[in-house]
């Protein structure tokens, strides 16, 4: 390996709560032995820093992360919507990509499954207008615009010609809510007319999850709403071993944040014996996002060797190995 490293690229480094600073440390470890110059900032954010400073995402974090080329986030206990859901918002980043991929020795359901959730990420009901209680209850309002649906299904589009997949399925309720899903629906034709060479399909959200238990391996890349997406995003993972093994980004034009979906799991953190795959798999979204395919490549290849060597696993698939002992093996094999 080259000890001379050109590429260079300023990383927002965000560990979070409890298990995010283990697994982070273990994902920069590997990183740090790719021919790439990463100029690590660090920036608190969490339970951890709320109970430090007051706030669980100090105004300077925010601008560490909107100065880097991309940030890499660990974990968020309670505080995570006031964290993840405003910086998503903040630095407007739309694209939630989930990525559901079936690898070995991980109590993986099938053995085929390869496909990718692309989630709208600024709408829906997650922007959390709600009205105040009363005696009778309480309202939600869920936000669709054809601007927002229009950016995310040409995204998911994108995604699927740009890596070489042949067929998106939009995922909806149209049937009941025909105002706003009716319109998310109709700008997925209208985009899908843009892309010939590409499969259509569309399903409802209920059906959809009956399909990804009986014939995953149909699925290529889903395109979806903010709340379905993170219910079918949590249905993959269960798929293919559990949110220790699942990566996401989220992008927008100006940035990107890369974390893991497995939370910040306070009856492990501070043992060593956190599984850091997640983290890793979501530090190498960020190097695809970068443009560093082969690092990347390099990267991945090298988790799929300890994975079948199944030597080095962690107790979530069976293993005794550490979070530390992960690390060292996933480096050693790059």
């Amino acid at each position: 390996m080259s000890t001379s490293k050109t590429n260079s690229y300023k990383i927002a480094v965000i560990p979070g709560d409890g298990i995010g600073k283990e697994v982070m440390e273990a994902t920069l470890d590997v990183l740090n032995g790719l021919d790439i110059d990463f100029k690590y900032v660090y920036g608190d954010a969490g339970d951890e820093c709320l109970e430090k400073t007051g706030t669980a995402l100090p105004s300077e974090t925010l601008d560490l992360i909107r100065d880097a080329d991309a940030c890499l986030f660990g974990a968020a206990g309670e505080t995570a919507a006031d964290v993840i859901v405003k910086i998503r918002q903040e630095m407007k980043l739309f694209a939630n990509l989930r990525p559901v991929k079936s690898y070995p020795n991980t109590n993986s359901l099938f053995e085929d499954i390869d496909f990718m959730i692309v989630r709208e990420n600024t709408e829906g009901v997650y922007i959390a207008d709600e009205e105040s209680y009363t005696d009778d209850g309480a309202i939600a309002r869920r936000i669709i615009t054809k601007k927002a649906e229009k950016r995310i299904i040409e995204y998911a589009f994108e995604y699927a010609k740009n890596n070489n997949k042949t067929k998106v399925t939009a995922v909806h309720k149209a049937n009941v809510l025909k105002k706003t899903d009716g319109l998310f629906k109709k700008v997925f034709y209208e985009v899908a007319k843009d892309y010939p060479d590409i499969a259509t399909e569309d399903f409802y959200v209920d059906a959809t999850a009956m399909y990804l238990i009986t014939q995953p391996e149909s699925f290529e890349v889903i395109v979806t709403t903010n709340l379905f997406g993170d219910i079918l995003s949590d249905e993959g993972a269960g798929l293919v071993g559990g949110l220790g093994l699942i990566p996401s980004a989220n992008i927008g034009e100006d940035g990107a944040l890369f974390e893991p979906v497995h939370g910040s799991a306070p009856d492990i953190a501070g043992k060593n014996i956190a599984n850091p795959i997640a983290m890793m798999l979501s530090a190498i979204m960020m190097l695809r996002y970068l443009g560093e395919n082969e690092s990347a490549n390099k990267f991945e290849a090298a988790i799929l060797k300890v994975l079948k060597d199944a030597n080095t696993l962690t107790g979530d698939l069976g293993g005794l190995a550490t979070t530390t002992e992960i690390a060292f093996e996933v480096k050693n094999n790059l």
